[in-house]
């Protein structure tokens, strides 16, 4: 049975099955409505359109949704797929379905997170999510100068390798171990607004007197964290810092709520797993290995020996 949040988006009719008619593409995301996937789907359809391909794109219902996100697989098998593009939520939790569309002929390509293993697919069009979160890290630290960070984490979900990655690449660019007593608060996100945010009020109970930067693994839940602290007015002593880089997180750079964001290229990501899935069907040459899509430093004070983009440039760029 298909999860409830799957969608279904084509670029042109017909079938693919036999030969006839155009390439038929998968996508899986792992939701449906957060505006990063929401930003992938559009440019994987763009992409398909533009190679007379037909993509048929489903979801899960939350992050960490594997049941759902095996469900879609299964559905696009049984649709006769040429090649499914997943970020997995976690790739444990899908690596049997990915196998089995692969004994099926389909070629298996990961966008934005790596499967565990990640020659579990083909290959992999993503952000060195590690770097990005390193890039984070050194900038944060760098802003804070000599005081000691206390930090609040909004991470994302204990099984999911990209929330993993940010969070140590971001200890790492603030040169601290993993198990440091900076992070004086923790909570699991899933990458949402609403539970960011609550979860940041929860926080603050017995945080609000120290915490002087906050770290999220996404844009949404640092907008949920913003907003908390913002209600106890501790906004501007406190470093909201964030990875995603769409247009709404750059505009939120722009207006102050956050001191920097890492932007991703999510389109770049699209492009080339429809790329690589309609070359596969022609020729049946796959694609291979890890392919790094890019991450920029996004903020509007820059700090010396590091690399950045004023918010000017992010609106024109964002998930390019």
């Amino acid at each position: 049975m298909i999860a409830g949040a799957c969608t279904t988006t084509r670029s042109s009719g017909g079938d693919s099955g036999g030969g006839s008619g155009p390439i038929k593409i998968g996508l899986v995301t792992k939701t449906e409505s957060n505006p990063y996937f929401v930003k992938l789907r559009e440019s994987a359809k763009a992409a398909a359109q533009a190679k007379g391909a037909e993509l048929i794109a489903l979801a899960g219902k939350f992050d960490g949704d594997n049941e759902g996100q095996v469900s879609a697989i299964e559905n696009l098998v049984q649709q006769r797929v040429k090649g499914i593009l997943i970020t997995p939520s976690n790739s444990a939790g899908v690596l049997g379905a990915i196998k089995e569309a692969q004994n099926q002929g389909i070629v298996v390509i990961a966008l934005d997170t790596a499967t565990e293993p990640a020659d579990a697919v083909a290959a992999t069009y993503a952000t060195d999510n590690e770097k990005a979160g390193e890039l984070l890290g050194q900038y944060t630290k760098a802003r804070l100068g000599p005081k000691p960070p206390q930090i609040v984490a909004m991470d994302l979900d204990p099984s999911a390798s990209v929330g993993i990655q940010r969070h140590n690449g971001f200890l790492k660019g603030m040169g601290l171990p993993l198990n440091t007593p900076a992070i004086i608060g923790s909570a699991l996100t899933q990458g949402d607004q609403t539970k960011a945010q609550q979860a940041m009020e929860n926080l603050l109970g017995r945080t609000a007197d120290k915490v002087n930067v906050v770290y999220n693994i996404n844009e949404p839940a640092a907008r949920g964290a913003y907003q908390a602290l913002k209600s106890r007015g501790l906004q501007s002593k406190v470093f909201v810092a964030a990875i995603d880089g769409g247009c709404q997180g750059v505009q939120d750079v722009k207006d102050g709520k956050f001191v920097a964001t890492v932007m991703q290229f999510p389109k770049k990501m699209a492009e080339g797993g429809v790329n690589a899935v309609v070359t596969y069907a022609q020729n049946g040459t796959k694609p291979s290995g890890f392919i790094d899509t890019g991450a920029t430093l996004i903020t509007d004070k820059p700090v010396p020996g590091m690399e950045s983009q004023d918010s000017t440039w992010g609106a024109q760029n964002c998930w390019g």
